[in-house]
């Protein structure tokens, strides 16, 4: 094992030691961005190292790079003397293992993939100069860059070039700033607890994207259901098959209308799809005037791997909805081969059906989670009875009962176990949507009772029901109160291999509020500990391909074939608004050593047209105070917790005079909504004295629509009471960058009142009168 044998770099073991303790250490939040010349987070190294063993525990190298680094050490010291070895073979360790530095992207000037890689790492000007004032003759051996090499001579100048923009992240200094390494390697977090996570688009254009399922079956496609009744093939590429895996417009019962629950709500394949293609969807039809939910199987084609055989379909059940809201929408198969269906409770509001509601009484279907066994029904009945399903053996209840007292179970999930211990295999997460007052995450037990209708989260909702002894139901291991949203959307249990920290973590959403959240268990305490998500702020997310902002409107979470995590969400939450984007879940602060999570899909016939993906998101871009700016349409931003009126953005760790963004009852919308605007360090209101198409047009071009379709006045969508009226007597000719740059009383100035609230209604199709 090499060790370093030149003066002051020979205290690199005191100065590496200090370096590792302090990377595993948890300790307050930070600012930091470490990032691998790929372009790509660092990792934990799967073997130990012989060289650069200084990155042995977290770094940007593999064994394989390390002994390449090795080698190449050997080349250039057998150029040297005894005494030249004996001056210069610490530097050379040194400068060559900066390549396996979690910080390697910055020390060679490699943030941005179009600019040339330094040959030499950063260096801080004392080092530089100890280094050039021992070893100027190793330059040309270190670096083929000719003006390196025509300044060894000069020092100033050398060093010089050796300077770093960002003179935190110069060699050695870096080790011992604190603020770069405190909490390394660990997912970051906010001054409020909240989890710096990225995001990479996977898919857009899609109308209410409600659903994504693979196959199980090799070739890590992804199948997409949208709320209409199409489902559509994606190969691993992310390019799109242009003609539907599945197509059943014509029977699904769904609106335009903003907020519709019906429609095409779910999608599973059997566990031995690879052998029977064999897949099962939930949805809304209507039947005479009767509306109804529908579990149906289909088989693939024989002929076409990527398109379902539309003449198989064979309805498994059917039962009757008495309203046209709460009709649930989850299929999956536990774990233990057998079908799991979720109702919602039949809808209106507080389960009004019958004596204690359609979810405590077992005799009916609404309101539970249903067990049945589809295998081996070729002949016979459609599906059986699990022998050992909870209520068989109760008079009047309904045999296919697994559990009961769900609401409205939006999104559910089976958790894969740890992928080395197991522990959590076979659980199921839900989300179960509230009334009044709570959101509430559960998971699924034999016999269990879920508490609605006599209970909402931990609350009591009916109290002669609450009180009754028999009552006997489980509580759920999270609920939030509607000051944080008001319908959850169930996740997952992270168990994939690319984001080694984020393994055992509970992921969710809400849809009305736009929150990302997470649960995390004390195995030993058995309680769940809650972390908000929040997009990374500054450089958190400054990696190529992802972002940090995304639709407001979270419709359902997915698991491809390699257990990596997914979240759909929309910007008008309309089943015939193509405006629905997929994203990936990314941890920025650590992944997987290279070549851990490879896979090799098996191949895919393909009879149909690829149309290839074109993300709508541009790849980070940064001005010269480092700043990230955004191209979305649609960001999410959430008020912060500070003082009144003092809004505070959840995805920029920096505003720019001028941004705006549409609030609409408490939450953010993407399409319409109060114009609020952000100056000086504050959020504000604008007067609508003045306001105009014009005007309108101004702050939906800035949103990234392409029309203003209202200029909306008089507070049309709310009061923005609590904040100041920072814009009066805007006029603006339509062609502005911002508010701010249209004419005006001057910030701060105003003869109104928040009943002249400003509003806008925005979009990208053209307004009926210039279609």
């Amino acid at each position: 094992m090499l060790q370093s044998s030149a003066g002051t770099p020979g205290q690199l073991g005191l100065r590496l030691q200090a370096f590792v303790c302090v990377l595993f250490l948890c300790v307050t939040p930070a600012a930091l961005h470490p990032q691998c010349l790929d372009f790509k987070p660092p990792f934990r190294p799967d073997r130990d190292f012989e060289f650069c063993i200084m990155y042995r525990e977290f770094g940007c190298c593999d064994r394989q790079k390390d002994q390449e680094l090795m080698a190449r050490y050997y080349r250039i010291m057998e150029n040297f003397t005894e005494r030249g070895h004996k001056s210069c073979a610490g530097f050379v360790l040194e400068l060559l293992c900066q390549e396996c530095s979690p910080f390697a992207a910055h020390l060679f000037d490699a943030e941005d993939p179009s600019t040339p890689l330094r040959t030499i790492p950063g260096l801080c000007p004392d080092y530089c100069s100890q280094f050039w004032n021992q070893c100027r003759s190793i330059i040309p051996f270190l670096s083929d860059y000719t003006p390196l090499k025509q300044a060894k001579d000069d020092q100033n100048r050398f060093c010089k070039l050796l300077e770093l923009d960002d003179a935190d992240y110069c060699y050695p200094h870096l080790l011992s700033n604190h603020k770069l390494n405190q909490n390394l390697g660990r997912v970051q977090k906010d001054s409020d607890g909240c989890l710096q996570l990225c995001l990479e688009e996977v898919a857009n254009g899609l109308r209410n994207p409600l659903a994504m399922v693979h196959a199980n079956d090799g070739t890590h496609r992804f199948f997409v259901a949208e709320q209409v009744g199409l489902v559509w093939t994606y190969l691993p590429d992310r390019s799109k098959l242009e003609k539907p895996f599945l197509n059943i417009t014509k029977a699904v019962l769904t609106s335009s209308w903003e907020g519709d629950e019906r429609g095409f709500l779910g999608i599973t394949f059997h566990p031995k799809y690879k052998y029977n293609g064999k897949l099962y969807v939930y949805y809304s039809v209507e039947v005479g005037f009767d509306e109804r939910i529908r579990i149906s199987e289909f088989k693939v084609s024989t002929n076409d791997m990527n398109l379902v055989d539309h003449t198989s379909e064979r309805v498994i059940l059917e039962i009757d909805e008495p309203a046209s809201n709460h009709n649930g929408g989850m299929l999956l198969f536990g774990d233990d081969g057998y079908l799991y269906i979720f109702t919602g409770d039949g809808g209106m509001a507080g389960d009004p059906f019958g004596k204690h509601g359609n979810a405590q009484n077992k005799s009916a279907l609404l309101g539970k989670v249903l067990r049945i066994d589809v295998d081996n029904n070729d002949k016979g009945p459609l599906y059986r009875i699990p022998s050992d399903n909870p209520f068989i053996h109760e008079p009047g209840a309904r045999p296919e009962v697994y559990a009961y007292g769900v609401r409205n179970m939006w999104r559910c999930s089976v958790d894969r176990g740890d992928p080395h211990t197991k522990e959590g295999k076979s659980r199921i997460f839900c989300g179960d949507v509230g009334q009044n007052k709570y959101e509430e995450v559960d998971i699924i037990e034999k016999g269990c009772n879920y508490g609605w209708r006599a209970k909402e989260g931990f609350s009591c909702y009916d109290k002669k029901l609450c009180t009754n002894s028999s009552l006997n139901d489980v509580l759920p291991i999270y609920a939030y109160p509607h000051r944080k949203g008001k319908s959850v959307t169930g996740g997952y249990v992270y168990r994939g291999c690319e984001h080694p920290n984020l393994n055992g973590m509970y992921i969710f959403g809400d849809f009305m509020s736009g929150r990302l959240m997470s649960l995390k268990e004390n195995t030993n305490s058995g309680e769940w500990k809650y972390n908000e998500i929040c997009m990374g702020m500054g450089l958190t997310c400054a990696f190529p391909g992802l972002i940090n902002n995304y639709y407001p409107y979270i419709i359902s979470f997915a698991e491809d074939e390699s257990g990596e995590l997914y979240f759909m969400s929309t910007g008008t939450p309309s089943a015939t608004a193509p405006s629905g984007v997929i994203y990936k879940v990314v941890d920025p602060s650590r992944r997987a050593p290279p070549r851990r999570c490879h896979y090799e899909p098996l191949p895919v016939r393909v009879r149909s047209n690829l149309i290839q993906f074109v993300p709508q998101e541009s790849k980070s871009t940064f001005n010269t105070n480092r700043t990230k700016l955004f191209n979305s349409p649609f960001l999410i931003w959430r008020k912060g917790r500070g003082r009144k009126g003092k809004g505070r953005s959840r995805s920029l760790s920096e505003l720019h005079n001028g941004v705006v963004r549409l609030v609409r009852d408490e939450f953010l919308h993407g399409d319409r909504g109060r114009v609020e605007i952000y100056v000086h360090g504050e959020w504000g209101t604008v007067c609508d004295d003045l306001w105009s198409i014009k005007n309108a047009e101004v702050v939906c071009r800035q949103l990234g629509f392409k029309y203003a379709l209202k200029a909306a006045r008089n507070a049309e969508f709310g009061e923005g009471k609590g904040l100041r009226i920072l814009l009066d007597d805007v006029h603006c000719n339509g062609t502005e960058f911002n508010l701010l740059n249209c004419t005006h009383a001057g910030v701060g100035n105003h003869n109104c009142a928040h009943y002249e609230d400003a509003g806008v209604i925005c979009g990208n199709s053209k307004p009926s009168a210039e279609a």
